[in-house]
């Protein structure tokens, strides 16, 4: 959520990011935080005033009493009662005017870095690194979803049966090659000095609202409606929300959490062939890193996330490219995002596998996640960071597909030490 004290000082720089993110009715939406703030403001400043009064009146009403002057008395209680009944007035006036401020904050995006290319979809965001090199596959070459009925490593149809279309079900080596990949970024986050979380998968209202999933993407989420909770679309939610309601001291930053946990997302008007397989899934597997950094670091800090979710992909020899999205194409709570692609050579295509991206301090407002300076002990909010490290089902899908051969599929090295074989056949 974006900070009073940043619209009322800058509110030009707000609208204009707004407008870049293509956000409707930017100005019209602003000028209004801004009047109900001085409706807020201005009662809050008559309240005290009428308080201030009461007060003296109250001492006059006790020194007219001891004079005997009953009467006068009983006048300046009178003006106490309607000073009461405008302070009602007033307290509802200006509690009003913060609750409409607040709904009407949470309905507003962050704004993005002046590095955001200005854009309004995927296609105007900006390749800024490319690495491995595509395989040169056969005509022969079968997508992953043929691979994977042919070598009984995934079942769609079972999980059509089972739950619906979207949860498929992973079985044998398939099933060991998903639970060797968690392992693997789990087992390197590890050594980039993440701390494991195991999280819970559901997640009340409030987790939700404090990282911006809620209102923003409640038609994506699954929600439990008897007991108001919803099934998490990303570790991101709990593990961030750690921190909600928390004042950190400034040397503990950045910590650095990693999390493995199933995701659930709705994906309402998915479909054709750009789902198929495991290219879009409503149940699926990922590990995700979560920072919390001060203002000054968490440029450095994201730029560190980069780096150890490009060594993954590197690592699985994957050929990979790194976007820098555009404002049109940007989450509604990020600053800053780079897309991690890589390429399914029997598709012919880029698959989206991670977003890592910088929040500033919107997340950490909303979740009033606070630390104190060490040098002068204020308090201040903290910059939140996350990103997939990676997602499995487009990874498993890219794995599949580009390490086919006559043989068998082909295990990535970095894979073996916990798969126990080498190829699939």
């Amino acid at each position: 959520m974006l900070t009073l004290k940043l619209i009322s000082e800058e509110t030009e720089k707000v609208i204009k990011g707004l407008e870049k993110k293509h956000f409707k009715n930017a100005q019209e939406t602003i000028e209004q935080v801004l009047a109900l703030d001085k409706v807020r403001r201005n009662a809050q400043t008559t309240l005290d005033k009428n308080l201030s009064d009461a007060k003296k009146l109250a001492a006059e009403i006790g020194m007219l009493m001891k004079q005997g002057k009953r009467e006068e008395a009983e006048e300046v209680k009178a003006q106490v009662a309607s000073l009461k009944e405008t302070n009602k007035a007033l307290e509802e006036q200006k509690e009003k005017a913060a609750a409409d401020m607040q709904a009407l904050l949470y309905t507003i995006p962050n704004i993005p870095y002046d590095e955001v290319p200005e854009g309004t979809s995927a296609e105007d965001n900006v390749v800024v690194k490319m690495g491995n090199e595509i395989p040169q596959l056969g005509d022969d070459a079968l997508p992953h979803w043929e691979l994977a009925k042919k070598y009984n490593l995934i079942d769609f149809d079972l999980g059509v049966k089972i739950t619906g279309a979207g949860f498929p079900v992973y079985r044998g080596k398939g099933a060991q090659l998903q639970r060797a990949l968690i392992t693997f970024f789990l087992t390197e986050a590890n050594k980039a000095g993440y701390e494991e979380i195991i999280p819970p998968t559901v997640v009340n209202s409030a987790s939700g609202y404090g990282t911006g999933q809620l209102p923003d993407k409640e038609g994506q989420m699954y929600h439990c409606e008897v007991d108001d909770l919803y099934l998490i679309p990303t570790a991101e939610v709990p593990v961030t929300n750690i921190y909600r309601d928390v004042i950190l001291d400034e040397e503990q930053l950045p910590l650095k959490n990693a999390a493995y946990t199933q995701c659930f997302r709705r994906e309402a008007g998915s479909y054709g062939k750009d789902v198929r397989g495991l290219n879009r899934l409503h149940e699926f597997s990922k590990v995700e890193i979560v920072r919390i950094d001060t203002p000054e670091h968490s440029r450095q800090s994201h730029e560190e996330m980069l780096l150890h979710v490009e060594g993954l992909v590197r690592k699985l020899d994957l050929p990979y490219r790194i976007l820098r999205l555009c404002g049109g194409d940007m989450s509604f709570t990020s600053s800053i995002c780079y897309d991690f692609e890589v390429f399914s050579a029997a598709q012919k295509r880029w698959l989206e596998v991670s977003s890592v991206s910088n929040f500033d301090s919107y997340q950490a407002n909303r979740l009033h996640c606070r630390y104190r300076r060490s040098e002068d002990k204020k308090i201040e909010l903290c910059h939140t960071l996350n990103g997939s490290a990676l997602a499995l089902p487009r990874i498993m899908a890219a794995i599949l597909e580009n390490n086919q051969t006559p043989e068998g599929i082909r295990v990535p090295k970095v894979l073996v030490p916990f798969t126990g074989f080498e190829i699939i056949d």
